[in-house]
């Protein structure tokens, strides 16, 4: 029995959105990278990008579970001296609710060109409304 391998030119690519009002941001973003990866199709090959493209639309409705408001922060490196930031998730849920699901799920792809080759295929919308409708994507339902 042969093992298929998937390759860049056998990969096919479907587009889904995703609605994340009051969905935990934890419980989205690992379903969005396991679809960014492939392993929802049964020709996932580790080390071939052979992903989905996803588009999560009402980013700002999604929520957080127990006291992460208040003590979970996100934190980066300005890379200067002393330069380490960080911003509470009440304030970046508020203000930068895109870019807290972004970090999330590129938290959980792989750390190489790889995983920068996936995380190009995911866009995030605040409101309801996406301007990738010329690619008929299907609904993904998470739960």
């Amino acid at each position: 029995m042969k093992t298929y391998m998937a390759n860049a030119q056998t990969v096919e690519r479907k587009w889904y959105v995703v609605d994340a009002a009051g969905l935990p941001l934890g419980r989205v973003a690992s379903k969005v990278a396991a679809v960014l990866r492939g392993k929802n199709k049964p020709t996932y090959t580790p080390n071939v990008d052979c992903g989905d493209f996803v588009i999560v639309v009402n980013s700002d409705k999604i929520v957080l579970t127990g006291k992460k408001t208040e003590d979970k922060f996100y934190r980066y490196h300005t890379g200067y001296i002393g330069g380490l930031k960080e911003i509470a998730y009440k304030k970046m849920m508020a203000e930068k609710s895109d870019l807290a699901l972004y970090e999330a799920v590129r938290g959980m792809l792989p750390k190489n060109s790889l995983g920068r080759a996936m995380i190009k295929k995911l866009k995030i919308f605040k409101g309801p409304e996406h301007n990738h409708a010329a690619q008929k994507p299907e609904e993904l339902k998470l739960f």
